[in-house]
């Protein structure tokens, strides 16, 4: 099963915190802030999940001199939106209190508390250049800075890896469920999917990536992949462009391009 640390508190005694509204999100394997091991959709049964937990508020104001402020943003699913990556040069790059891992509580004075990745990075692109607005933020407290991440013991095999073990998929609707890993072609096909939403709407979300791989795995043309996409997430009602790059970078990695 999976293992479940609290990386922001001391849990020498057993302490997690209890109140799923602390959580800000959660990585795999490392106690660290690292992005690149957020907790998606699914969970090996071995991994460890350390939660990161809100800590210190901070507010910045900003001068929006640019169209671009940077910024990637992603959610935990529930209602708490955070910075995902901060683009090197970037306008917010040069502000050094605001950082990756910092939850968006409310921009100026509108609390944001409860909106998706989306609908944030849609109030922060309609701001208008030239003016000078207020971001609320939340720290991940923070916490064994100085103590390297616990490792699993030494039975976990790249070949175990890599023949695609079991997981547990969890899912904003219905019951967890225990499936097989993505295959290597889906996993470059929903890495690729990621990169396309970060372009069209500013957002990295790799479970939203992977339900589009999944609405796809079958269909033999852009048609009946668009029917699929608009059955399962019919909601964001995505751009005929964007639908048709998905159905292209999932072609793609079927035959081996990336």
């Amino acid at each position: 099963m999976a293992h479940v640390c609290a990386a922001g508190c001391d849990v020498q005694r057993g302490d997690v915190p209890s109140g799923p509204k602390l959580i800000m999100f959660c990585t795999l394997n490392t106690h660290r802030i690292d992005m690149d091991k957020l907790l998606g959709g699914q969970i090996g049964l071995e991994d460890f999940i350390f939660a990161h937990i809100k800590g210190p508020k901070k507010e910045v104001d900003i001068l929006k001199s640019e169209e671009s402020l940077g910024l990637t943003i992603t959610d935990n699913g529930t209602g708490c939106a955070f910075i995902k990556r901060i683009k090197e040069g970037s306008l917010i790059d040069q502000i050094k209190m605001v950082c990756v891992g910092d939850h968006i509580e409310s921009i100026n004075g509108k609390n944001v508390v409860g909106y998706r990745h989306y609908e944030v990075a849609k109030l922060l692109k309609a701001l208008e250049k030239g003016q000078t607005f207020k971001l609320q933020l939340i720290e991940p407290m923070k916490a064994f800075e100085m103590i390297e991440p616990r490792l699993k013991g030494g039975n976990l095999s790249e070949t175990k890896i890599s023949r695609g073990r079991e997981t547990l998929r969890l899912r904003s609707k219905g019951p967890a469920t225990l499936e097989e890993m993505p295959s290597d072609v889906e996993e470059k096909a929903i890495k690729k999917v990621d990169d396309l939403l970060e372009m069209y709407m500013g957002i990295r979300d790799i479970e939203l990536a992977a339900t589009m791989v999944e609405a796809g795995r079958d269909k033999k043309n852009p048609d009946e992949f668009a029917v699929a996409l608009d059955e399962a997430l019919g909601d964001f009602a995505f751009p005929d462009e964007f639908v048709f790059d998905v159905w292209g970078a999932i072609g793609d990695a079927k035959e081996g391009r990336f």
